[in-house]
């Protein structure tokens, strides 16, 4: 398969990249820094990109898919989480930061896939449990992930010829998780708590070790009605 993945420099991005290349497949990474064991693949091209530079996204995206008739699946996974604070504490310029990359990017390298006549089979886009749980201080992040579960909605009503899904991974120890164990010790943000609890357990899995359930799951996906939002954890195992 062709495939495409974005913030493919750390966490579950680098995961799965690492994950297709060792099956064989040919990735093509987009993401702000490189990853020097992925470079290792012969099969893997990396364009080193913030993709919060929406028109610098367009122009170089299409150098790095020059020649590429069909991509086999897209993983919209790149994402960033702002501070744990409340929503009244949170200013209009860091939502706008937040949806930028968390949303916005998205829809670029979408509008810009098809813009190119580009058969494109299926489209995932990295979801969270916070688009819907309604948890206090995940602010924007809720904001974002919710409307990119909207967005990926919409899209599925416009192109019926690609499968789309947005798709919460489940709680993973990524370097989000990090920046959440070390804020202050304190009952304001339940989810804080909760989350240092399930720290080093097997409920919060390092990406690598959930990397072959995420790729089986988003296999699995693509028998479900497209334009859905799917939780990992709910899905039945074949």
């Amino acid at each position: 398969m062709f495939i495409l993945i974005t913030g493919t420099s750390s966490g579950i991005g680098h995961a799965l990249a690492r994950g297709y290349l060792e099956n064989g497949h040919r990735v093509f990474g987009i993401s702000r820094n490189h990853s020097e064991d992925l470079e290792t693949f012969p099969e893997f091209h990396f364009l080193e990109q913030d993709i919060s530079e929406f028109e610098e996204v367009k122009v170089n995206m299409a150098g790095l898919l020059q020649g590429v008739e069909q991509i086999d699946l897209v993983i919209l996974n790149a994402g960033i989480l702002p501070e744990i604070k409340d929503l009244g504490e949170t200013t209009l310029e860091e939502i706008r930061r937040i949806m930028d990359v968390n949303v916005w990017a998205n829809k670029i390298i979408i509008d810009a896939l098809f813009e190119s006549s580009r058969i494109v089979k299926q489209i995932v886009a990295i979801s969270s449990g916070a688009a819907v749980s309604g948890s206090r201080g995940w602010n924007a992040y809720a904001l974002s992930k919710a409307t990119l579960n909207m967005l990926i909605d919409l899209y599925s009503e416009e192109q019926p010829d690609t499968h789309f899904t947005a798709l919460a991974p489940g709680i993973i120890n990524t370097g989000m998780q990090e920046y959440i164990r070390n804020l202050p010790e304190g009952d304001r943000f339940p989810v804080v708590k909760k989350l240092r609890h399930l720290y080093e357990t097997s409920r919060m899995p390092d990406p690598g070790e959930e990397a072959d359930k995420l790729i089986k799951a988003i296999e699995t996906v693509r028998k479900l009605e497209t334009g859905s939002f799917v939780d990992v954890r709910e899905l039945q195992p074949d």
